[in-house]
């Protein structure tokens, strides 16, 4: 048996992306003029991302989404609100054993929205209602571009610092105003954007690879290597799958308290549980400088590998209806 059959998630090419590009920039980061023009990048690819999403999210969906408000108030509850409390909840804990800006990162874990393609595709696996899915995720992500920022300069308080005009102002340049003018254009693109589908996760593949390699560069440059102990690696790394398991464990419940079908249910598990590097990378690039946001995507970074990880074998033992 090959590995990627005895392991599910080792199919899913964002692992190595991951890995590739935070390898890249243990080895060779980006530093002085180079960093600057990887940020140029970065920034124009988030641009062109946010820009295409807008366009391949249709209106309609919305809709739907703000109307079914019994399966989409509480998940909302749940990822911007139960989420960003636990992401506290950890980063207390974190704080004394860990570098603080670290520890932060905790908090900005939890205040992200949850994946597109991963909980849809790990809906799918598992039996569950992929549509609402589909709509949920979406609409999860639109809530978070205008959401997580704030949000985590409300829960991290004094520690998450000061989010001010000029950030933003890049969240609304770089994020917001290419996907209000995606939507405004999503017509006459809509129809070339899905028959492009294979391109179009490649493009999201790429920006996140890039805004992570920029992002690690600043750490690196700033003594990561140096700063953390494998004692601290072994903590952050607990610290996370305990995060992940309560996610996984409290969304499952929650589903259940409600009443909702199994599909459904398994539906609100992985959308509710599952945290997005695709929106959480780039708006750490936005927010944080290069030598802060290496440190505080570090945590997403773990818990997006970890999902990814058990949420293959997880959907594979809830199709088997063994949960």
């Amino acid at each position: 048996m090959s590995a990627p059959s005895r392991f599910p998630f080792l199919k899913d090419p964002m692992i190595a992306v991951l890995v590739i590009s935070t390898a890249l920039a243990l080895v060779l980061p980006a530093a002085g003029e180079a960093r600057a023009t990887a940020t140029t990048v970065s920034n124009t690819g988030i641009f062109v991302l946010f820009l295409v999403n807008g366009m391949r999210i249709r209106r309609g969906e919305i809709a739907r989404g703000l109307a079914n408000w019994r399966y989409f108030g509480p998940l909302m509850l749940f990822v911007f609100g139960a989420m960003a409390l636990a992401g506290l909840g950890f980063a207390k804990l974190a704080a004394p054993m860990l570098p603080p800006l670290v520890a932060i990162g905790f908090v900005y874990l939890g205040c992200l929205p949850s994946t597109v393609q991963s909980a849809t595709s790990y809906t799918s696996l598992a039996h569950g209602n992929v549509g609402l899915a589909v709509v949920g995720a979406a609409l999860i992500n639109i809530v978070g571009v205008f959401v997580s920022a704030p949000l985590f300069a409300v829960v991290g308080g004094g520690a998450a610092g000061e989010i001010g005009i000029e950030a933003i102002w890049r969240i609304g340049l770089i994020l917001v105003l290419p996907f209000v003018i995606g939507q405004a254009v999503q017509d006459r693109f809509i129809d070339r954007i899905a028959a492009h589908r294979e391109r179009i996760a490649w493009l999201d593949r790429a920006v996140i690879g890039i805004a992570v390699y920029v992002a690690f560069s600043g750490a690196v440059e700033q003594g990561l290597a140096t700063m953390f102990a494998p004692a601290d690696w072994a903590v952050l790394v607990v610290l996370v799958l305990a995060m992940l398991a309560l996610a996984l464990g409290s969304a499952w419940a929650v589903a259940g308290l409600l009443g909702l079908p199994r599909p459904d249910r398994i539906a609100f598990l992985f959308a509710g549980s599952q945290k997005s590097v695709a929106t959480g990378a780039p708006l750490a690039a936005i927010l944080f400088g290069p030598a802060s946001a290496g440190f505080v995507i570090a945590p997403l970074l773990l818990y997006h590998l970890a999902q990814l990880v058990l949420a293959a074998p997880l959907a594979l033992r809830l199709a088997k209806g063994r949960s």
